[in-house]
């Protein structure tokens, strides 16, 4: 087994440290990746380099197998200008982001630093990948250009994510976005009164969809998470948006679900009436059995590391590959709670069974029988 220095463990709460300190908005992961990119050489892996999308690259080399991609993402929810305050006690990490996926990166790092230490070579090249994008309406774009890159000619993909041990999330939930936009004359709320409004018609379709009985196999979900329009409150709006969120476990019963939305929205339309129904955001589904070998690999190591286990469906990085047909899980790495607020926090004292899990796999991936398609 590649051992894990005691050493090491230091390393990854002072890097998970470091790399929540440094902000990495969607679309704005530079600094961090300039960072990741620089531990990376320090590290002396065989080869580092970012990509023309921001993507991070740091290669072991080995033989002739196919590669092993480990990756885990750059981006957070927070923005730039947002104060990210730290706590780091003798059993916890608190601080927006930490566990969102700064613990994420800092095990990468970690994971790199191992493997130069021990100086094992594999049957083929393992890549640690920072990637841009995970977040958000980033549409996981730092991922397809991954997959666009190394193609289906790999062992498998493992994503990490701060939270989550024991998860070994093997399903990829479908999301779909859209930014629906009403159109009227408008006017003025006296003198034209009576004249359609594109609130109020943007609302009955809101209306309208909240009172679809939404199907629970597939299990879906709708969420109108945004809502804006008008220009003053004595003035008929002419124009107004929403922007809703569409998820599915299986590809097709979130096409069925957007086609339902979609003939909602289009139903509305009348003259004076326009209605725009514009796609900000897509997350395709797909998914391995629980029998295939890269995930009965994952529960087997969580099984001898004593670490209760749940098979799992997210929306990850993970959904490029499996989309797909490319084996992928996605694994939590220690546990903690509340992503994505300023409370977030991650109990340190499990990540040496995240780490250890995921250097049991690397060793092990390829000796597992079977195929990696799906």
């Amino acid at each position: 087994m590649i051992p894990l220095p005691a050493e090491l463990l230091d390393y990854i709460v002072e890097q998970t440290a470091r790399i929540q300190q440094i902000p990495a908005p969607t679309f704005h992961e530079e600094r961090r990746a300039v960072y990741i990119r620089d531990e990376m050489l320090r590290i002396g892996l065989d080869e580092v380099f970012l990509d023309e999308q921001g993507n991070v690259f740091g290669r072991w080399r080995g033989g002739d197998a196919e590669p092993f991609i480990l990756s885990a993402h750059l981006d957070s929810v927070h923005p730039l200008d947002k104060s990210l305050p730290l706590e780091v006690t003798t059993g916890k990490i608190t601080g927006p982001g930490s566990a969102d996926n700064a613990l994420g990166l800092a095990a990468l790092l970690t994971i790199g630093k191992c493997l130069v230490q021990h100086g094992q070579r594999f049957d083929g090249d393992i890549w640690l990948v920072a990637d841009v994008c995970e977040e958000g309406l980033g549409n996981l774009a730092g991922m397809r250009t991954v997959v666009d890159r190394f193609g289906e000619a790999v062992q498998a993909y493992v994503i990490l994510e701060g939270l989550g041990l024991g998860q070994v999330c093997h399903r990829g939930l479908g999301v779909a976005r859209y930014r629906i936009t009403a159109h009227c004359q408008g006017g003025h709320a006296w003198v034209n009164q009576g004249e359609p409004s594109a609130i109020h018609e943007l609302a009955a379709v809101i209306h309208t969809m909240a009172e679809i009985i939404l199907p629970q196999k597939p299990r879906s979900s709708l969420n109108v998470g945004i809502v804006q329009g008008g220009t003053s409150i004595n003035t008929i709006a002419a124009s107004a948006f929403c922007e809703v969120d569409l998820r599915s476990e299986d590809q097709a019963g979130l096409e069925r679900l957007v086609q339902r939305v979609r003939r909602i929205v289009m139903g509305r339309e009348r003259k004076g009436v326009h209605f725009e129904m514009d796609l900000i955001g897509i997350r395709p589904a797909g998914s391995i059995r629980p029998s295939h070998p890269l995930v009965k690999l994952a529960l087997e190591c969580l099984a001898e590391l004593h670490v209760p286990a749940v098979l799992e469906i997210g929306s990850t990085d993970a959904n490029i590959p499996l989309s797909r047909g490319i084996a992928a899980v996605c694994l939590g790495l220690t546990r903690g709670g509340a992503p994505h607020t300023d409370s977030e926090y991650l109990e340190i004292p499990p990540i040496r069974l995240g780490l250890q899990q995921v250097l049991m796999v690397i060793e092990r991936i390829w000796y597992k029988n079977g195929s990696r398609r799906s």
